[in-house]
């Protein structure tokens, strides 16, 4: 069996909300609350790896990468326009509003109030 990711732990100011604020600009489904306590607040990104947000006291961000097709890149990225999300094309600039990349095709940066910060990229 091949290894891959099932689940990371998201830390977040409120659970909950981070959950929702990815799912949303994502255009994932979040799942029903889950761990011993139903402390995590998990959203599917595929068939083998889910994001379980869990609020923590002193949140400290993390850097999550997605790779995605053209047509997904497009639709992620109507999500934060319509929503008032800044977003670049750079790490160091996350509030330009552009996506073009060095490396060729595109990429979008954003992030969330504990600063856990997300990036999408696709070839063209």
């Amino acid at each position: 069996m091949p290894v891959t990711l099932n689940h990371t732990i998201v830390p977040a100011y409120d659970n909950d909300e981070a959950a929702g604020f990815f799912a949303g600009i994502m255009g994932l489904e979040r799942l029903p609350p889950a761990g011993a306590r139903r402390h995590f607040a998990p959203v599917r990104v595929n068939e083998t790896l889910t994001l379980d947000f869990m609020t923590v006291e002193d949140p400290h961000g993390l850097h999550l990468a997605f790779d995605v097709d053209p047509a997904t890149f497009d639709a992620v990225l109507a999500r934060p326009r319509r929503a008032a999300v800044p977003y670049g094309n750079s790490p160091a600039d996350r509030a330009n509003a552009r996506v073009d990349s060095p490396w060729g095709g595109r990429v979008a940066y954003f992030e969330d109030r504990a600063g856990d910060l997300y990036e999408v990229i696709s070839p063209r």
